[in-house]
C-alpha cells in the first residue's frame, strides 16, 4: 500500500480532526480513504447513467407519447398470455 503525504491548509485540516472527533472514523487517513470509496462510487454510477444515456440515445426516439408506448407495451404482453 502507498503511504500519502500531503500538506492540508487548517481549515480542511479542522474539519478533519472535527469529523474523527465524532467518532464515527479511527483517524484521518480512515476518513479520507472513505471519502476516497465514495468518490470511486459516484464516479463509476455516473459513468454507468452517462453509458445508458449514450445507449438509449443510440437506439433512436420514438414519435408515440410515453403513455402511447406503456399501452403498446401492455396490448403486447396480453396477447403473448392468450
Amino acid at each position: 500500500m502507498t503511504e500519502l503525504s500531503k500538506i492540508l491548509p487548517p481549515d480542511l485540516e479542522s474539519w478533519i480532526e472535527a469529523r474523527v472527533a465524532e467518532g464515527k472514523f479511527i483517524d484521518a487517513g480512515d476518513y479520507l480513504r472513505e471519502l476516497v470509496r465514495r468518490d470511486r462510487a459516484v464516479a463509476e454510477d455516473t459513468a454507468w447513467v452517462r453509458a445508458m444515456i449514450e445507449e438509449g440515445e443510440a437506439s433512436g426516439y420514438l414519435d408515440a407519447s410515453p403513455h402511447d408506448i406503456v399501452e403498446e407495451i401492455i396490448a403486447e404482453r396480453r396477447a403473448r398470455r392468450g
